[in-house]
């Protein structure tokens, strides 16, 4: 049996015909016309998707991948419009379309009150069309059509105040940092054209073995391996889509946009896009352990770095942007290790619960006003059950407690690097161990200064309606002062709760029943290949006795007793002692301002980069534009013109004597020269006689 290719259509163009009616008869159709038409095409989408997942698992069809069509054919060069479609592509079609879904309906309550709500549906209807272009293909330049286009409406979306200058800032930020990713992805892509002569997926994995032994010179007498500049230009790309270290800087910033399109580039699309990739190039990723070991280290280096700066973050939806950072750097350090499955399994359970802690957060912030300081927050566990209910079950998924989705994913690639021989192994057990302590630490801090301990906000005597809407209300309708409220929290409306608790649900169950199959049972078949020798995940799951017996053994894991450790120690601080958070920050003050600074990479990007591409810019001008072009080639010769124009204008005196003394010399000259012509000639003829 085969999957239908009407199907496999419809799931693609669904969500871009929705984006086309939102777009450009917005106007016509009005909000609800927009938000029905979006919705109606990610709902087709996501229910397909669902069908393709259960076809390819239990309906016995096989893996899909046909052409669709060609777009231009240069010898045997094509370039194809078509579908690759296994259970990595499937288990990826549900999570992208499943939150997409719950992202779109949770988005008719947050941008209720905004004027560009038609515009915004458009955005993120298109978003999840890219994406999955991006996940359905086949071959490489359809791969980088769909990664070039999540950049695109990425910058679009994260920009969607545009009156807003931070927000310009964030997705022009966002934009060039991906540029210097995509730069080594487009690299990466002409590499395999030139080892492998072709950009189809199935060809180039089936040619893939003839790398071994071929080498490029990059560098003067210098031989590198072709596999791994292959993997290491298409890895510089996954750095930068999925924001690892250097190219991490652009997604704290991305929280400029608003809550929803924060949970869509964080949990289920964009920033997942890399680690898709390296996982389906596992084929060509198994040839280079260089390579590999590249990966591991700038994963484990992601993983905790970037969680401890979450732990000095004041503003409730970048402690989740960083968290999201230190997750992505543990996805990273399975690929690391070769453990392509825990990877995606990863990306999959960190979907459902981050998804959930940022539409969380965006309740939080609905029912503050758009404050989104938790130093001005506390006590909203009473004023806001359900979204304190459904944010705690992420949290507890976020820290990997036994039995809840996270654990299963997370604890796994804990225990397949402490099984890895490769090469940074030992140093990324500890990155990885050692963040799971930090991201105790950050989120329990979160969810204490947000719900619980006293209230640290003033609500007015005198009701007003200031301040609330939407997130640019700061900047059109001016901010209230810090902590000061017009009106008490209330909990949020059903569009934006009834996401909250289904996605609360996978965080909390699709962990258990599916951890067997997906990281043990081989569920993912031919879609990943793994080099025998590196199959960390087959040792792993010689212990595997269940998933009850492995969350069971997982309370007396060294990675849980972190978390408790995090746990009692916030809850201490932050509910008992609400001083000693200060007295801490005293004391480690000078970690704390390494922290707060970010590791000065904003700055020296900023000095180095920026500014100095400025600088460079106008020096190059100076010389080159100014100098060279303007002051000699233009202006130099206008002067030279000017000059002898005014020289040959001295010769036209208007006399009529002047002229006809220019002609009489004119013809004497013309005469003696013809004359000295002829004199020559005649000599020459004499001196032949």
């Amino acid at each position: 049996m085969s999957l239908s290719t009407s199907i496999l259509l419809t799931i693609a163009l669904a969500p871009l015909a929705g984006c086309l009616l939102a777009g450009f008869l917005g106007k016509f159709i009005g909000r609800a016309g927009a938000h029905g038409a979006t919705i109606l095409g990610v709902g087709i989408s996501c229910a397909l998707s669902f069908y393709v997942l259960y076809q390819l698992t239990l309906g016995g069809a096989e893996a899909y991948n046909q052409n669709i069509y060609t777009w231009f054919q240069i010898g045997n060069l094509n370039a194809s419009v078509g579908f690759l479609v296994d259970r990595l592509t499937a288990m990826m079609l549900v999570v992208v379309s499943f939150v997409s879904l719950l992202v779109h309906l949770y988005t008719i309550g947050y941008m209720a009150d905004d004027d560009g709500y038609t515009r915004f549906f458009s955005y993120i209807s298109l978003f999840t069309f890219s994406m999955f272009m991006l996940v359905m293909s086949n071959n490489f330049v359809q791969l980088f059509f769909g990664w070039e286009a999540v950049g695109l409406v990425s910058y679009l979306l994260i920009g969607f105040w545009y009156k807003r200058p931070t927000a310009i800032f964030a997705n022009l930020k966002a934009f060039l940092v991906n540029r210097v990713g995509d730069f080594g992805f487009l690299l990466g892509i002409a590499a395999v054209l030139y080892f492998l002569h072709t950009l189809d997926y199935a060809t180039a994995f089936g040619a893939a073995p003839g790398l071994l032994g071929r080498t490029l010179q990059i560098t003067a007498g210098t031989q590198w391996d072709a596999a791994t500049v292959i993997c290491i230009c298409l890895f510089v790309g996954a750095m930068g889509k999925s924001a690892q270290v250097p190219l991490h800087v652009w997604l704290p910033d991305s929280m400029e946009g608003p809550t929803p399109i924060s949970a869509l580039i964080h949990a289920a699309t964009m920033v997942t896009a890399g680690i898709f990739m390296v996982a389906r190039m596992s084929p060509l990723f198994e040839m280079s352990s260089t390579a590999l070991s590249f990966v591991l280290v700038i994963g484990a280096t992601t993983a905790l770095f970037t969680g401890l700066i979450g732990i000095v973050q004041n503003d409730i939806k970048r402690v989740i942007a960083y968290s999201t950072l230190s997750q992505l750097g543990y996805m990273t350090v399975a690929l690391g290790v070769s453990m392509y499955a825990g990877a995606v399994f990863h990306l999959m359970t960190h979907a459902f619960f981050k998804a959930l802690l940022f539409l969380g957060a965006g309740s939080v912030i609905i029912a503050m006003h758009h404050e989104q300081d938790m130093r001005y927050m506390g006590g909203l566990r009473k004023y806001m059950p359900i979204t304190w209910i459904t944010m705690w079950i992420g949290s507890l998924a976020l820290v990997a407690v036994p039995f809840t989705s996270g654990f299963y994913s997370k604890d796994a690639i804990i225990e397949a690097v402490g099984l890895s021989h490769r090469w940074g192994a030992h140093y990324a057990y500890f990155c990885v161990m050692a963040g799971a302590l930090v991201t105790g630490l950050y989120t329990f801090r979160q969810m204490y200064l947000t719900f619980h301990g006293e209230e640290r906000f003033t609500v007015l005597a005198q009701h007003g309606h200031g301040g609330h809407g939407h997130d640019d209300a700061h900047a059109d309708h001016g901010h209230h002062e810090p902590g000061v409220l017009a009106h008490a929290p209330k909990e949020s409306p059903w569009v934006v709760t009834v996401p909250l608790v289904l996605l609360a649900i996978p965080s909390l169950l699709v962990g258990f029943f599916s951890a067997g199959p997906v990281l043990f049972g081989n569920w993912f078949g031919s879609a990943i290949h793994v080099d025998p020798a590196d199959n960390v995940l087959g040792e792993l799951g010689q212990d595997f006795h269940g998933s009850l017996a492995m969350a069971l053994h997982g309370f007396t894991q060294l990675p849980f007793l972190l978390v408790l450790v995090a746990f009692v120690s916030c809850t201490y601080i932050y509910v008992f002692n609400p001083a000693m958070a200060g007295k801490i920050k005293r004391a480690l003050n000078p970690l704390w301002v390494v922290l707060d600074r970010k590791y000065w990479f904003d700055t020296v990007y900023f000095a180095v980069f920026a500014q100095g591409s400025v600088k460079l810019g106008r020096l190059l001008w100076q010389a080159g534009d100014k100098a060279a072009i303007d002051d000699v080639m233009v202006n130099g010769s206008v002067k030279l013109v000017h000059r002898i124009a005014t020289s040959v204008r001295r010769l036209q005196s208007g006399y009529l004597y002047h002229y006809a003394f220019a002609m009489i010399l004119g013809l004497i000259l013309l005469l003696g020269g013809y004359w000295l012509m002829g004199s020559g000639h005649m000599g020459s003829v004499l001196a032949g006689q």
